[in-house]
């Protein structure tokens, strides 16, 4: 379908991975999030489970390690290293009509000047509870400890490559809050928009 990019952004179970996958559907286009890791291996040359640590979550005490390292000119830490490879990925993907989940894609392309559709989704830590629970990746950790500190880690990874929250809005085309818009209707809405512009090309 035309030239539209899409990038999702979104809170810690707010589902941006089954809105990906709806519009793939409806759209026609591929979407990319786990698959993103190896081609960001590749791009790299850092092993996986490296790529899959560095992710797009970045813990406070990482942070301050990495601006505490990079004050020496000669160095790059690897969570660097691999988000300049997760750049070049990014921008390689959006070459063609695409759905990326994560991994500020949609600030990567605007910098760039590359047009992209940028969504953020959200709902109360309640709402994603639920969702949380259905995918069971919290381990041993407190179900709701576990949900705040990804989205801690999530906010501290756009922060520091972008330089500013998460939640800001000037950063997205469109925001949903997913508790009260469902991500079938949210699925409808974006491809609307996405059909608009393309006839408006």
């Amino acid at each position: 379908m035309g030239n539209s990019v899409i990038a999702i952004n979104r809170e810690y179970g707010a589902g941006g991975r089954t809105l990906a996958a709806l519009l793939s559907e409806k759209l026609g286009i591929p979407w990319f999030e786990k698959d993103f890791v190896m081609k960001t291996v590749e791009e790299s040359g850092y092993e996986k489970e490296e790529v899959e640590r560095s992710g797009e979550e970045l813990s406070v005490a990482g942070k301050v390690l990495d601006d505490f390292l990079n004050s020496a000119v000669s160095y790059q830490s690897s969570h660097d290293a691999i988000f300049e490879a997760e750049k070049k990925v990014v921008l390689e993907l959006a070459e063609k009509p695409c759905i990326i989940v994560g991994r500020c894609a949609g600030q990567i392309l605007q910098e760039n000047g590359k047009d992209v559709i940028s969504i953020f989704l959200r709902a109360p830590i309640e709402h994603r509870l639920k969702r949380a629970a259905e995918l069971a990746e919290n381990g041993e950790e407190k179900l709701e400890k576990f949900v705040e500190e990804r989205d801690r880690r999530r906010n501290t990874f756009c922060k520091l490559h972008t330089g500013r929250e998460i939640t800001d809005s000037s950063m997205y085309t469109l925001c949903f809050d997913v508790s009260k818009v469902s991500i079938p209707t949210c699925a409808e809405i974006i491809e609307k928009v996405v059909k608009e512009r393309e006839n408006e090309a």
